[in-house]
């Protein structure tokens, strides 16, 4: 096992940069996840880490061992891709030797430790098999299990997930972070799924347009992100973001365009804003509160969308769109017209302009 260091990677194809200086340092055993939307470059800088893709610049280290010029099959590191990649004239058990076998491993300590995986991952019954005789989730299992039979030094994952159906994914998130506390061996895991990111991960790396717009604990970023970007991303559903002005005289809060009042924590104005700031206020679903039509927010129902743990109701309030979600079974219906009032002391603000947070 060993770190990983990404200092200022950089990458383009032809004249297009792809990754503008990315610099994140994995620790040893600890697994990370790097997230953000389509195009975003997650899966380029994963690339870059196995070797598959040249760098343009930069310096990516595992433990005190550049790699900049070593070979993929030379870093001692193991991939998982999307697709799976079996070969599909093998057995499952040949599938997981393989690797071994062309590293010039002997017969019987191939087996032994290819049993030693099936074990771990429930292979043993399928081993004789070949990859078309499988399910998705269990050719998932042999693509894991041909990584881990080579005790690499890390692990890379690129949305491994993506093909299973929602069931299976949360089986296999929950196998795949099992695995990793048992085994102790450094991932980095590429997703575009954020509550994949959330439910797995040490920490996370939010991506944006080849650059990293925040590092933190999953937590850390869901309460307090940077910015507006990381605000709207990380979060299911999604953080409710309103324009408006920020106005302090009085006590603070923020006016929206069609005369909307949005408070804020009372306790003190945001260091650094300005009385009439264009501003963003942010209110996450759960952080909304139901209010007699005469008190709070006006709103009108637009969707009711009951998931059993909780009730998800999309609003209009004003000319906002707002999406609420309450823990209570809630009879609301379409058209209904009530009261919503906002959380002050869980509201977040980002500077209009930059996206910056303010609070």
């Amino acid at each position: 096992m060993a770190s990983i260091t990404l200092n200022q990677i950089v990458k383009h194809y032809g004249e297009q940069p792809v990754l503008h200086g990315i610099d994140v340092h994995i620790h040893d055993g600890e697994f990370v996840a790097l997230v953000g939307p389509s195009g975003c470059g997650k899966s380029t800088l994963l690339r870059a880490i196995a070797g598959l893709e040249p760098i343009s610049g930069g310096e990516i280290r595992l433990g005190e061992r550049v790699l900049n010029d070593v070979a993929p099959r030379d870093r001692n590191i193991a991939m998982v891709f999307q697709n799976y990649a079996l070969y599909p004239h093998m057995t499952v058990a040949q599938n997981l030797g393989f690797a071994l076998r062309l590293q010039g491993v002997g017969k019987a300590q191939i087996a032994r430790r290819v049993q030693e995986v099936a074990d771990v991952l429930g292979l043993a019954p399928l081993l004789g098999r070949h990859p078309r005789q499988l399910s998705g989730g269990q050719r998932q299992r042999v693509a894991m299990g041909r990584a881990i039979v080579r005790r690499p030094e890390a692990f890379l994952f690129d949305e491994p997930l993506s093909n299973l159906d929602a069931k299976l994914r949360v089986q296999m998130r929950t196998e795949i972070k099992a695995l990793h506390q048992r085994l102790g061996t450094t991932t980095v895991y590429v997703t575009h799924d954020q509550v994949e990111a959330m439910t797995m991960a040490d920490r996370i790396v939010v991506l944006k347009d080849g650059r990293v717009e925040q590092v933190g604990a999953p937590l850390a970023l869901y309460d307090r992100p940077r910015n507006a970007f990381v605000a709207g991303f990380i979060g299911s559903p999604a953080m409710n973001l309103l324009p408006g002005q920020l106005a302090l005289d009085g006590a603070p809060r923020v006016r929206t365009d069609d005369g909307l009042s949005l408070p804020l924590p009372a306790s003190a104005a945001p260091a650094g804003a300005v009385h009439g700031q264009r501003v963003l206020y942010g209110a996450r679903p759960e952080h909304w509160q139901l209010a007699a039509a005469h008190e709070g927010l006006p709103a009108e129902v637009i969707v009711v969308e009951p998931t059993g743990a909780e009730t998800q109701v999309a609003l209009r309030v004003g000319r906002h769109d707002v999406l609420a979600a309450f823990r209570d079974r809630v009879g609301l219906r379409s058209g209904d017209r009530l009261g919503l009032r906002p959380d002050a002391a869980q509201a977040h603000l980002f500077d209009a302009a930059s996206g910056a947070r303010l609070n």
